[in-house]
């Protein structure tokens, strides 16, 4: 466990997606909590005054619970507040730890190696980088996007606001916390609960082993599949291409690692490759996941700007589902670049009047091409 979390943690500084992807794989809470202890301990003898422990407390305590309610609020996160907490407290916690003690190492080289005056922009630097890791830590554990991801960051400072003008009391209750006395009542009576926090990032590694294990028949291509779907969700496309290939090589019909090969190739602009995928899906079952192939074809052509093609596929589309905001966004879009604007107009106006309609569960979903579709409305409107 120590040589093999001393690799990530160095893979951390070069390649920082990767590093977080692997803790969430490899890593241990264990490993990454006495990191933050052992560099604290490095900050205080170099430089700084404050009890070894606290940095790790107000990252247990209040930056990564913060961080889990930004990323509930602001990008969506599936699943109650609760089953958020306990599906990914340890794994947002050990990767911050990780970023923290990645982040304080170069603070410490800093403190013993600059002079006095200008240590405070190097502190700077060293919490700026901190939550640059912070983001690649944001977009692994909760697939978000970049937008969110950076959102979730840049607020993510809310929370030490109010630790910092409430330090007084607050350190009182961590001198407590931190006390033998309290630590082991609290094993004793909250040990089960406690435990219960860990079990998302022992969770996510049984089921990658397990996933793993069985990827090494080479005729399972179901596993190839799986493992392909946790890549794309960290958004490591290139790790996720090449195992639905692999699901692909080993089962030409595996149909849904053609439509998410499809839709990557797509988010990255290869649209022949796109198209190539997509049509293998639709002659295999024009319905796959509730006929949302018609809706990637049309998005494709539309990227491509073949109008009339894109509004056939979408036409298709929203005759199965009338009330998809994106599905209709899109045909606005093929009308409008056909020239029929009052038609876009009056599709575009569709798209916002089913995003509010749309089950509470959903609207933060369907809210972009809510305001994508106002706004276009707007714009032939005037």
């Amino acid at each position: 466990m120590l040589v093999e979390n001393s690799k990530l943690l160095l893979l951390v500084f070069w390649r920082p997606a990767a590093a977080m992807s692997a803790v969430l794989d490899r890593g241990s809470l264990l490993y990454a909590s006495l990191a933050v202890l052992a560099v604290s301990l490095l900050l205080r003898f170099s430089s700084l005054r404050f009890s070894f422990y606290v940095p790790l407390l107000v990252l247990a305590l209040v930056y990564v619970p913060g961080v889990l309610l930004l990323s509930k609020l602001l990008a969506g996160v599936g699943g109650g507040l609760g089953t958020v907490f306990q599906r990914d407290y340890s794994s947002l916690l050990t990767c911050s730890a990780m970023a923290w003690t990645a982040a304080n190492l170069l603070l410490v080289l800093a403190a013993w190696m600059l002079p006095p005056a200008i240590f405070g922009v190097a502190a700077g630097l060293a919490y700026l980088y901190f939550l640059v890791l912070m983001f690649f830590a944001v977009r692994t554990v909760f697939g978000t996007g970049n937008r969110s991801a950076v959102a979730v960051v840049c607020l993510s400072w809310v929370p030490l606001v109010a630790v910092f003008y409430l330090w007084g009391p607050l350190r009182f209750v961590l001198g407590w916390l931190a006390s033998p006395f309290f630590l082991f009542y609290a094993y004793y009576y909250l040990g089960g609960e406690i435990g219960k926090l860990g079990g998302g990032l022992r969770s996510r590694q049984h089921f990658r082993r397990m996933l793993e294990a069985a990827a090494i028949n080479p005729h399972d291509g179901e596993a190839q599949y799986q493992l392909g779907l946790i890549y794309q969700q960290r958004r490591q496309y290139t790790e996720a291409t090449q195992r639905f290939k692999n699901a692909v090589g080993i089962d030409p019909e595996q149909t849904d690692a053609h439509f998410q090969l499809g839709r990557i190739a797509r988010e990255q602009g290869r649209l022949t490759d796109a198209l190539t995928h997509f049509q293998t899906v639709v002659d295999q079952d024009d319905k796959h996941n509730q006929s949302e192939i018609l809706r990637e074809l049309g998005a494709v052509y539309l990227a491509a700007r073949q109008w009339e093609d894109a509004r056939n596929y979408l036409t298709q589309y929203i005759e199965r589902r009338p009330y998809d905001p994106e599905g209709l966004y899109y045909l606005g879009q093929a009308l409008e670049g056909l020239g029929r604007a009052w038609e876009a107009r009056e599709i575009y106006e569709r798209a916002t009047e089913a995003a509010r309609t749309a089950p509470r569960y959903l609207r933060r979903v369907t809210a972009r091409w809510s305001r994508l579709a106002q706004k276009q409305a707007r714009k032939l409107a005037g």
